[in-house]
């Protein structure tokens, strides 16, 4: 049997801040269940009153008690039972542990994940399987159809100019809504600053193509994202890792380690939402890290495309906000928040500018106009801030969900990050579970996941796994996460 931890009837006071900030008549019917659950009337397990019950008891319509019903469902608190109404979800008495940082080995690596790569990204794109290995946003939270109208106006109003090479730097009009983005970073950039690109995996590769050669070895942190690694291999890098915490982000100190220790061309992290933890560097960190890179003339690539999905209502700077000397190249993209499926990035390269505006000439030479312009659309209309609070209160509330469901299902040791801001969920395991064959036997089960050793040049992390919650919750993830929780059970009792 899978050991799982005890549970009570505890709703604190934040589980109660994102029903009360509905302010709404469904939202206060809600809030009032969920005083019910605190109060210990409606306990887990227990069955909520009908929907026809509840209208005439709260004197509202069968459409406001459904929404009610569905927000409670959303954030957690509820579950719908086919045929059999709605309970009370019975709730981790405790929350998972979080990971601990680990001091990867000191040594420079080759880097080789491309085929294990290759094998999740296939997976999100098998409607069989429950993707959860894959960084998909759901499209039910992106503005879809409002930005194919826009591309639908912007095509007949102008069909010769966004059917027109768009050479580098990009188009102007989304170059300078960035710029303007920026401002609200605490970071100064212009329009001319700016280069566009086919989204941040092109923005990376140039930034790298522009700082390093074949041989030389980029510090990254450990775990990283994968597709990071994915470059270094395809360019003929060598990673060291450096240490990363959970929370605060890499390691400045164990940083400095490495930086002493090798001919380190450029660091690759990123202090903002760090993708696969979550975490955020303190700006006193940030500030620290560019004291270092300027001692040792080192360039920073700062991979900020999960920023503007930070968690609070206010997202933090970037390090970028603190260059003086051009050394930080930041990278972004629109595609975690807004329009993975228009591939478009972008790129502040300081001092390398000049050199990467030719390599883009010389690679992709040219970045689709008509999603370009689109998006400048769309941000310069003044959506773009209100629907930032709606996708980042889903992410906030889907990692709940998920962090909930890791505390019920996974075996006891297991321990989760707490990331303030994205969608992805970091999960160590006890040491024994092996992710890869985990990988192996959930994907026999319709499961795809991400297993820990693609996030190491070095294959490290082996009883770790990253989990995306990017869709929004339902009773079939609810479900995928406990398969996976008791094969995790099962390879640990094996031992």
């Amino acid at each position: 049997m899978c050991p799982r931890r005890a549970e009570d009837n505890s709703y604190n006071a934040r589980d109660m801040e994102g029903v009360q900030s509905a302010g709404t008549l469904y939202g206060r019917v809600a809030e009032r269940l969920v005083s019910l659950m605190e109060g210990g009337t409606l306990r887990p397990g227990d069955r909520l009153p009908s929907l026809r019950r509840i209208s005439r008891t709260e004197g509202v319509s069968l459409t406001t008690s459904l929404q009610a019903y569905a927000m409670l469902e959303m954030r957690g608190y509820v579950e719908a039972r086919p045929q059999s109404g709605f309970y009370v979800r019975r709730r981790a008495s405790r929350e998972a542990g979080e990971p601990v940082t680990v001091v990867p080995p000191r040594g420079a690596a080759h880097v080789d994940v491309s085929a294990a790569v290759a094998r999740v990204l296939r997976s999100a794109q098998n409607p069989s399987l429950v993707a959860l290995g894959a960084a998909c946003p759901s499209p039910a939270l992106l503005p879809s159809r409002r930005l194919a109208r826009l591309v639908s106006s912007i095509a007949r109003s102008g069909v010769a100019e966004t059917n027109s090479y768009s050479f580098p730097p990009g188009r102007l009009e989304l170059r300078r809504e960035i710029a303007r983005r920026a401002v609200d970073w605490r970071t100064s950039l212009t329009p001319d600053q700016v280069l566009v690109t086919c989204g941040a995996t092109e923005a990376l590769t140039l930034a790298l193509m522009a700082t390093t050669r074949r041989g030389d070895v980029v510090a990254v942190e450990s775990p990283t994202y994968f597709g990071t690694l994915l470059i270094l291999d395809a360019l003929g890098l060598r990673a060291v890792e450096v240490a990363t915490d959970p929370r605060a982000g890499i390691e400045v100190d164990d940083l400095a380690v490495a930086l002493r220790r090798h001919k380190v061309s450029a660091v690759i992290a990123s202090p903002t939402c760090q993708n696969p933890l979550g975490s955020v560097m303190t700006d006193e960190a940030k500030r620290a890290m560019l004291t270092l890179i300027a001692r040792h003339d080192v360039p920073l690539i700062e991979d900020d495309v999960y920023g503007e999905a930070f968690h609070g209502a206010e997202r933090p700077a970037p390090a970028k906000a603190w260059d003086r000397q051009g050394r930080v190249i930041l990278c972004s993209s629109f595609s975690k928040v807004l329009a993975p499926g228009y591939r478009i990035g972008w790129i502040a390269a300081g001092r390398y500018h000049d050199r990467v505006m030719r390599l883009k000439l010389a690679t992709t030479l040219a970045t689709p106009a008509l999603q370009q312009l689109a998006l400048a659309a769309f941000l310069r209309s003044g959506s773009y801030a209100q629907f930032l609070k709606k996708v980042r209160r889903a992410y906030s509330d889907q990692v709940a969900r998920g962090r909930d469901a890791i505390a019920r299902f996974f075996p006891h040791g297991t321990r989760v990050t707490q990331p303030r801001g994205g969608f992805l969920l970091w999960v160590e395991m006890p040491r024994a579970i092996d992710s890869l064959r985990l990988a192996d036997e959930a994907l026999t089960a319709g499961i795809s996941i991400a297993p820990g050793p693609l996030f190491s040049a070095r294959g490290q992390h082996r009883h770790c796994i990253r989990l995306s919650c990017g869709e929004a919750w339902t009773p079939v993830l609810d479900r995928a996460i406990e398969t996976i929780g008791r094969m995790a059970d099962s390879h640990a009792s094996r031992r």
